[in-house]
């Protein structure tokens, strides 16, 4: 895709009202994503997309306007078309103000980082209680989806030392997957989607990876981004979300998705290079570390006592 400009930008409704526009580099999308200025003071996100992905784009589009019914701050649904010589879809979004979690995060004091995860679990609930429409759901078997990536690292050239037990853990507790009634996931929830607002609340962006699921599932980002930035943070999302009393089973069922991912995100990363890969590899160890070499079920930076006075 060339340089964009604002002069490329005609077939967006309200474009004569954009002054600025800047390329965002940061994310793992496959979107062009741009910071966009307009007269009136407002911020806008554009996503575009290569027109093959339209169905899926459209769908997602429609997802973030049911989100944006649920009353946290979030990235606003404006608008979404095809451009004029019809080679990409476009997503015009509303802009969070505020500085990414991942940053602001270790600035704080543990206290202020656990409020803020339990703000962050509160926001959560409320996409996992959303009502899904026939429209959003799928027959794809979590469980079956999970070993066909297991397989794809097995098979590969990237494998860990000792990681047979792991291997061999994941088979034996596979069938934990997937029990929850499947839900709305945001799909990709932790602080380097998160904003801290001046108001110091939390904006949500980046939905594009959103899924109708397993809502367990959607924890292995706690243990892979969340802890690993906060294990306050990490902690009050959780406490929030189950009301200060989580099940053993959430703990067990989050243990084999922290394991896979652990092993998976190794061959993931493969696509992106030698750095990338590198740094699933460390992710690894962080994993089983929380765990002791996976002997704990409760992992390591959950330390119930530390903000009880907090709640």
């Amino acid at each position: 895709m060339h340089h964009l400009t604002l002069k490329d930008l005609t077939y967006i409704d309200g474009h004569e009202d954009f002054t600025s526009i800047k390329k965002i580099e940061l994310g793992w999308s496959s979107d062009q994503k741009y910071d966009i200025k307009a007269k009136n003071g407002k911020r806008y996100v554009l996503r575009l997309s290569d027109i093959k992905h339209y169905d899926m784009k459209k769908k997602e589009f429609e997802v973030i306007k049911l989100f944006s019914t649920l009353g946290f701050q979030m990235s606003m649904p404006i608008s979404f078309g095809v451009s004029s010589d019809e080679k990409v879809c476009f997503m015009l979004l509303s802009f969070v103000e505020g500085q990414s979690l991942e940053d602001a995060l270790p600035k704080l004091d543990e206290k202020m980082q656990y409020q803020l995860g339990r703000k962050a679990g509160l926001i959560l609930k409320k996409i996992h209680a959303l009502k899904v429409p026939d429209m959003f759901k799928h027959d794809l078997d979590i469980k079956t989806k999970k070993l066909r990536q297991l397989h794809a690292y097995e098979t590969s050239d990237l494998r860990m030392q000792g990681d047979e037990k792991v291997i061999a853990y994941i088979k034996d507790h596979i069938d934990l997957m997937g029990k929850q009634r499947s839900t709305f996931q945001h799909g990709d929830f932790h602080p380097g989607n998160l904003i801290l607002t001046k108001d110091h609340e939390i904006g949500v962006i980046d939905f594009n990876r959103w899924d109708v699921s397993d809502p367990y599932e959607e924890f292995y980002k706690l243990e892979c981004f969340s802890a690993a930035i906060s294990h306050p943070f990490a902690r009050g999302q959780l406490d929030a979300y189950f009301d200060d009393d989580i099940p053993y089973t959430f703990f067990e069922t989050l243990k084999v998705y922290s394991a896979h991912v652990a092993l998976y995100s190794i061959k993931w990363a493969e696509k992106f290079g030698e750095k990338d890969i590198n740094h699933m590899k460390e992710m690894y160890h962080m994993i089983l570390d929380h765990y002791d070499d996976f002997k704990l079920t409760i992992p390591t930076w959950y330390k119930k006592e530390v903000y009880d006075d907090q709640n």
